[in-house]
């Protein structure tokens, strides 16, 4: 098992740099909370494809996303491999998948993770227990990051994409520790872990829709 490529990770974060800022207009608040170094946990809401890109290219550092593996077809596997992104197969326990994004924080990197699992409304409502896992197995702090004003809005005419040179909104909130201290891995500190996180991650958005008045 190959581990992901930080390498091909900070290219990916180049290219993100270059399509985000060319298409869009990124406004970054709170970038400076990401610790310089040292494994960290991004957990990003998601409500839209461009979620993912947008990070990656604004990012301090550059960033692993787990990645359903539906995204990987055609040219997109090869090119998604090549700058350390991580495929996933949401049916199943994959082990592999697993196995790259810890092999990523062990070596002090950075992981992307949607924690909501799919891509919806964006709030942070019903998180999957895979977050908690790698934050209290890893012990890397999670940083919380908002991403407002990339959801499809009613009457686009081209509906995959946020109207071009718009404002997108990322806002990085302050890095926390999931876990209560003791590494405790069972299913009950997990859930009570997941429960923290979704307090913190909910007060983040809610405070990042303050910030910039979404």
């Amino acid at each position: 098992m190959t581990a992901p490529s930080e390498r091909g990770a900070e290219i990916g974060r180049r290219i993100g740099v270059g399509l985000m800022y060319g298409l869009w207009r990124p406004r970054v608040l709170g970038a400076w909370k990401v610790p310089a170094t040292g494994p960290v946990i991004f957990a990003v809401n998601h409500s839209h494809n461009i979620d993912g890109p947008m990070v990656m290219g604004v990012a301090p550092r550059p960033t692993h996303f787990l990645i359903k593996k539906e995204a990987f077809v055609g040219p997109l596997d090869p090119f998604l491999t090549a700058i350390g992104q991580v495929e996933v197969d949401r049916t199943t326990t994959d082990r592999t998948a697993i196995g790259r994004a810890l092999d990523v924080l062990s070596a002090g990197g950075v992981l992307g993770i949607f924690p909501e699992g799919t891509r919806g409304e964006g709030d942070f409502a019903s998180l999957r227990a895979g977050l908690a896992y790698f934050a209290v197995r890893s012990g890397a702090p999670i940083v919380p990051i908002a991403v407002l004003g990339s959801a499809e809005r009613p009457g686009r005419l081209i509906k995959a994409l946020p109207p071009l040179r718009s404002r997108v909104d990322v806002v990085f909130g302050d890095p926390f520790e999931a876990g209560d201290g003791s590494g405790r891995r069972t299913r009950k500190a997990l859930d009570e872990a997941t429960e923290r996180i979704q307090k913190q991650l909910s007060a983040h958005l809610e405070h990042a829709r303050r910030l910039t008045g979404r």
